[in-house]
């Protein structure tokens, strides 16, 4: 992705499109970040969108994909929800990202220190005292990845998490035959990764 003071070239192709988003993370990282959201974009954002990757993200005050991937407005479709997990409004909204905006790459980010994957791991055995809708949210992560967990190991926190978001990758699969499909045709990859809050860097995870 070559970088201008306005006009961008977005990634074509999924394989291009998760080297940048690598790339971006990198100068992020090394505190190189050149993304810019310069006065003179707006008119051309309000004239539509095309952005060439779309994000699931933690509902987290910590976690900006745009900084984190060194990205400027339009080029990241970004949905966000607690433990990012892909439930059916997300994943309606990742199918929209695919199939009419055209993204090429899905990425499932999740985080150090999560929230959502803590509260996993502490109320595994009764969700229901956690408040309001809660549960239902918290559910989908105890599921997959802590109720055959050794909780008390130290790294305990750090594996759910990392499982909580490749689990979203055969989540999206399983439940949407847009990006299932997409993914089958070569039009679209599905990739899953942590960040670290720390460091900032954002580590992809199998």
């Amino acid at each position: 992705m070559t970088h201008a003071m306005i006009e961008l070239v977005s990634p074509d192709t999924p394989d291009a499109a998760l080297a940048e988003l690598v790339a971006g993370n990198a100068r992020y990282v090394a505190g190189n970040a050149e993304s810019q959201n310069l006065p003179a974009a707006r008119s051309g954002l309000a004239d539509g969108q095309a952005p060439f990757a779309a994000i699931i993200r933690c509902a987290d005050s910590r976690v900006s994909p745009e900084i984190v991937f060194d990205q400027p407005l339009g080029e990241l479709f970004v949905c966000a929800v607690a433990g990012n997990v892909p439930t059916p409004e997300i994943i309606a909204s990742l199918e929209y990202g695919v199939s009419v905006l055209g993204c090429k790459v899905i990425a499932i980010m999740g985080h150090s220190c999560c929230g959502a994957v803590r509260a996993a791991l502490e109320y595994r055995d009764d969700t229901s005292v956690l408040p309001g809708s809660l549960p239902g949210l918290i559910d989908q992560i105890v599921v997959p990845c802590v109720e055959n967990l050794d909780v008390d190991a130290p790294d305990a926190l750090n594996k759910a998490i990392a499982c909580n978001a490749n689990e979203g990758i055969s989540r999206l699969l399983k439940c949407s035959e847009i990006i299932a499909g997409a993914v089958k045709d070569g039009s679209l990859k599905v990739i899953a990764g942590v960040q670290d809050l720390r460091s900032g860097k954002f580590t992809l995870v199998k």
